[in-house]
């Protein structure tokens, strides 16, 4: 009955978290519970130097910094403004709104990577705007959504960060795995687009002509510098810092939030009121992080004390699973979870448990830390519980139906799985940059 014990302890907390319970009192809660029950009291004296050594970690600091930096530029409209500007730019190709939304969440995504302020943003100015010209509701949410998931895989990502903690590898070395993937998946939902355009015309037409000059004869060179160079040097700076090894990616996320103070102040837009609210927000979205991070400590503690990797790794070996059997198991289950739970919580109670399974089928742990940023990135896509969706659907105007969001997501989903599919056959992607 021991040696089933861990499966029975991850059983009871995936259910548990299906029926509503927190996800981080879930995980801590019925952990600290089995751990006083199996190992006595001296399992408090173990959690309390496992959580210690949690809050020592210098690279977490990136999280509540990256975050920050996000709120900044979405509060102080330069997200805003980069998007209409862009709009006008792309306008007068068919399909240009759509490629311009899929440009400027690439550009946020090196800039913030947080995933809900995006889609919020790119919701509240491109969506009324595109099916104002003519666009169908299902190629513009999908197109919005989608887009807005990009700071999942495009470096600087919460996510890349949170996994290279779990996997125990260099964020940095993640970050500069994760160009090229980011890269390919812009291209690809470009290409999407522009077939699109050709196969159904009348789905997304062109800006017209009159927007186009109404916008050039505002000063359309100074715009287009101050609303795209300003956000382009911030990510210049961030991204090479880390790349060229001046700066570590919490450093890095320092630099950032600050040049994102710079931006706000410089746009005329930073106030105590707007620093409030970013902090607040900021805040929050931390304590959430990190109250998860304390509760899978607790877990992985309990699971690792209690031989459960030991355990799953005896049923690979007996039912002779090779690595990439294994990991495509674990892909499938990543994915499904994506319909059900949020990807922290598959971050911090998946991964701990195959991540020492991967290395002792000797696994490059930079290319399964990829794999999974990728995979997870559908989890904002796929209903019931797909956030993106949610964020998406809170700023649509009432004409725009939940079922035109998840018909309209459909078509990238498969794009990502195609996609993580692809660097599963061609690990060289994910290295092509280091």
């Amino acid at each position: 009955m021991m040696e089933y014990l861990p499966l029975i302890l991850f059983g009871a907390i995936f259910l548990l978290i299906l029926v509503g319970y927190p996800v981080a009192f879930t995980l801590g809660g019925l952990s600290v519970i089995v751990g006083l029950i199996v190992f006595d009291m001296d399992f408090f004296y173990l959690l309390s130097l496992r959580v210690y050594g949690t809050m020592q970690n210098f690279v977490l600091l990136a999280v509540p910094l990256f975050i920050f930096m996000g709120m900044m530029l979405e509060k102080s409209g330069i997200a805003e403004r980069l998007l209409y500007t862009m709009s006008m730019l792309f306008g007068q190709i068919r399909g240009g709104l759509a490629i311009a939304v899929v440009v400027v969440g690439a550009m946020l995504a090196a800039s913030t990577g947080i995933v809900g302020a995006t889609v919020v943003t790119m919701g509240l100015i491109s969506l009324p705007t595109m099916l104002k010209n003519g666009y169908g509701p299902r190629i513009s949410t999908g197109v919005i959504a989608s887009s807005g998931t990009l700071g999942q895989i495009i470096p600087p990502s919460v996510v890349l960060v949170l996994l290279g903690s779990v996997l125990n590898v260099s964020v940095g070395d993640l970050f500069l795995a994760a160009v090229v993937p980011g890269i390919c998946l812009v291209v690809i939902y470009l290409l999407y687009i522009i077939i699109y355009g050709q196969v159904f015309p009348g789905r997304v037409p062109k800006v017209s002509k009159e927007q186009v000059q109404a916008f050039k004869s505002e000063g359309f060179s100074a715009e287009v510098v101050k609303s795209f160079l300003f956000p382009f040097i911030l990510i210049l700076i961030v991204l090479g810092s880390i790349f060229a090894g001046v700066a570590s990616p919490t450093e890095a996320a320092g630099v950032g939030a600050f040049g994102a103070m710079v931006l706000a102040i410089i746009s005329k837009k930073f106030n105590l009121k707007m620093l409030q609210g970013a902090m607040k927000e900021t805040t929050m979205l931390t304590s959430m992080v990190f109250m998860i991070l304390v509760g899978a400590t607790a877990f992985s503690l309990v699971f690792r004390g209690l031989e459960g990797d030991k355990f799953l790794l005896n049923i690979i070996e007996s039912a002779n699973l090779d690595a990439t059997s294994f990991l495509i198991i674990v892909m499938i289950i990543v994915f499904i979870s994506g319909f059900f739970i949020d990807f922290i919580e598959i971050v911090f109670i998946f991964v701990p448990v195959v991540a020492p399974i991967f290395v002792t089928l000797g696994v490059d742990l930079i290319w399964i830390g990829i794999l999974l940023a990728v995979n997870l990135q559908t989890s904002f896509l796929t209903p019931p519980f797909g956030f993106a969706l949610f964020y998406l659907k809170g700023v649509a105007p009432p004409e725009v139906k939940t079922s035109h969001i998840y018909q309209g997501i459909i078509p990238f989903v498969i794009i990502q799985l195609i996609f993580l599919i692809l660097l599963i056959i061609f690990p060289g992607l994910v290295n092509l940059v280091g």
